[in-house]
């Protein structure tokens, strides 16, 4: 077993204790109080626990890692973990049932290893560079959705960009044809296109922590991304686009994103 086959099954494994102890916390909204970093930025005691669970657990396995974490920073070196312990506290502090656990490990500039795990469906979202994305050991494949006029497209949203950002997407995605929802977690929302859920994923500013796992997915299930860590965006984030190959051209250039 080389050291990547390590670090995949630590991953599996830690996301998946990660994601049920923030599944009891969810199950008991006695157990946590919920905060605001900003406006709709929300914030809860179960973020940090979860966060520290996940550190802990990779620092005892692998202590010559670092760590890039959305609750607790750090400084990622070349072999690096980038790790959102509940992405989509909103939906998690206001009792939805759609978060979920991100890790992805970050080798060289690279994207090696991905995991996302949906708590309360108990579903767990895998990637490994050149070999493919799996849902619960199966695996994921991209829509072959061709027309926007038949396209289900996500489309995520911060404080990081202005209202009218967000409303031009949408009004160029509608009148092009297509629909869109927004369901309130960056992750889960790019595992969903690689798992033939949704057509693409568009956010114009996320946080590494929030789609680097979900970024891998998709590619290994034969989508496309733009190239996301180019100009430093694993510490300064930027635009996300995932979707599938088919619809590559058309959403890129209704949501303004460069093909690459």
């Amino acid at each position: 077993m080389n050291d990547l086959d390590q670090r995949e099954l630590a991953m599996l494994a830690i996301a998946r204790e990660a994601g049920e102890l923030a599944r009891r916390r969810f199950s008991d909204r006695s157990s946590f109080t919920v905060k605001f970093k900003g406006p709709q930025d929300f914030i809860t005691e179960a973020d940090g626990e979860v966060e520290r669970l996940i550190v802990g657990r990779l620092n005892a396995a692998f202590p010559e890692d670092t760590y890039l974490g959305e609750e607790t920073g750090g400084k990622p070196g070349r072999r690096a973990w980038v790790i959102d312990p509940i992405d989509g506290t909103a939906n998690f502090a206001r009792g939805i049932a759609h978060f979920c656990v991100s890790i992805a490990f970050v080798e060289d500039g690279k994207i090696r290893l991905g995991a996302i795990y949906q708590p309360m469906s108990r579903e767990m979202f895998a990637a490994r560079e050149g070999r493919g994305a799996t849902l619960d050991g199966a695996p994921m494949k991209v829509t072959t959705t061709a027309q926007i006029g038949e396209a289900a497209v996500e489309l995520g949203w911060s404080k990081r960009r202005t209202a009218k950002d967000y409303t031009d997407t949408a009004l160029r995605i509608l009148d092009a044809g297509g629909s869109f929802r927004r369901c309130a977690s960056g992750a889960l929302g790019l595992a969903f296109v690689a798992a033939g859920r949704t057509d693409a994923y568009f956010e114009r500013h996320i946080n590494s922590w929030d789609c680097l796992a979900g970024i891998l997915m998709v590619n290994e299930a034969g989508g496309w991304t733009n190239d996301f860590l180019a100009g430093d965006g694993l510490l300064k984030g930027g635009p996300v686009l995932g979707t599938n190959a088919a619809l590559k051209d058309t959403i890129a250039k209704l949501v303004e994103v460069e093909r690459g």
